[in-house]
């Protein structure tokens, strides 16, 4: 048979689809722009997932902004747009703990203080329930991780499954680049397949990943609550992004609380240990600095545990806060007490939007 027959050429264009498939599949996740835009390594996300502008309830740190709303139920013309500025509340999720570190978990709306910028705030709502989380797992892919992802895996499955069983989780593993391994999920054998799509090598491109992450959060419509949990040996040597514009971007409205694990064991550098730590303790996290990758597994223990046991409060700042950084102070007292710590995020950008 010629080679020009039908049999050959269909057999090769076959081939042809299989490789160019290959290729876009490996397209990563990039912190410049909106990650959605690319295909991930793996399946496709969800649609849902794929919007720039979501259309959801005000969530993590919004405040006074315009927008452009359509007029309904009045006059003759219902397509006819009017200019409203929508006042909303501002959204902290607060986990206190006493003097030994312990957590409180039985404090009421009255236990509680906010300022924004100095000025005492009024609480709007409060509530302590174990909600479902969206939650992005970001780690270190590089060379130096080699020896540590199999304990590394171990631990996040344990925090996965210590977590609320609705939670909706990704994993992302960077090196020089971020790869979306595994999107929004709830089924815990396809997070723990994304975690063995290792490679191992290469530089650390950590803020780009925290960035793009950050963004693939935002950008999820149904749960409000976020989270990120960032794993990793070393320092950012590759970014583009800068951990101003990490902190910055992490700082905007829906911003998520980054929960940091820094492996020590080879060494880590005091800017980097810094850089862990700022970028932690700005959103309302924190960083942990285990000695070896063996205690990974009892940090990941507790950060689920303090996940599902924060307070959601909500206060009101009103329209005229200006346009730029807010500070935030929490604090809470109660008898029996000589000191409570209250982590929450220390400010927000209002109005801004993460790209």
């Amino acid at each position: 048979m010629a080679l020009g027959s039908t049999p050959y050429l269909r057999l090769a264009t076959r081939l042809l689809v299989i490789a160019a498939v290959t290729v876009v599949l490996r397209l990563p996740l990039r912190a410049q722009d909106n990650p959605m835009d690319l295909p991930p390594r793996t399946a496709p996300p969800p649609p849902s997932v794929q919007q720039k502008e979501p259309q959801e309830p005000p969530a993590d740190g919004q405040s006074a902004s315009p927008s452009i709303t359509p007029e309904s139920g009045t006059g003759e013309d219902n397509s006819r747009f009017v200019f409203k500025k929508q006042v909303q509340e501002v959204f902290l999720h607060a986990t206190v703990v006493d003097e030994m570190g312990r957590p409180v978990t039985s404090l009421t709306r009255n236990d509680f203080q906010i300022f924004q910028n100095g000025q005492p705030e009024t609480i709007t709502s409060f509530e302590r329930e174990d909600v479902p989380v969206a939650i992005g797992i970001v780690i270190d892919n590089s060379g130096s991780m080699r020896d540590k992802r199999t304990r590394v895996n171990e631990a996040v499955m344990n925090l996965i499954k210590a977590s609320n069983p609705q939670d909706e989780v990704f994993v992302v593993n960077f090196g020089q680049t971020p790869y979306l391994d595994q999107d929004f999920t709830s089924d815990p054998h396809l997070l723990e397949a994304a975690l063995h799509q290792t490679s191992s090598r290469g530089s650390t491109a950590l803020y780009d990943a925290v960035v793009a992450s950050s963004v693939h959060l935002r950008n999820n419509p149904r749960l409000n609550k976020k989270v990120l949990i960032v794993i990793t040996d070393g320092q950012d040597n590759m970014s583009r992004e800068t951990l101003q514009d990490a902190m910055r971007k992490l700082q905007s409205n829906k911003g998520a609380t980054v929960y940091a694990i820094g492996l020590t064991e080879e060494g880590m550098t005091r800017s980097g240990r810094q850089a862990l730590q700022d970028l932690a303790t700005s959103t309302g996290g924190v960083a942990f600095f285990p000695q070896s990758a063996d205690e990974v597994n009892e940090i990941s223990r507790n950060v689920a545990r303090d996940i599902r046991s924060q307070y959601t409060i909500a206060y009101n700042p009103g329209p005229n806060i200006g346009k730029g950084y807010q500070s935030i102070r929490a604090e809470a007292h109660v008898p029996g007490h000589t000191h409570l710590t209250v982590r929450t995020r220390s400010g927000y950008y209002p109005g801004e939007t993460v790209r």
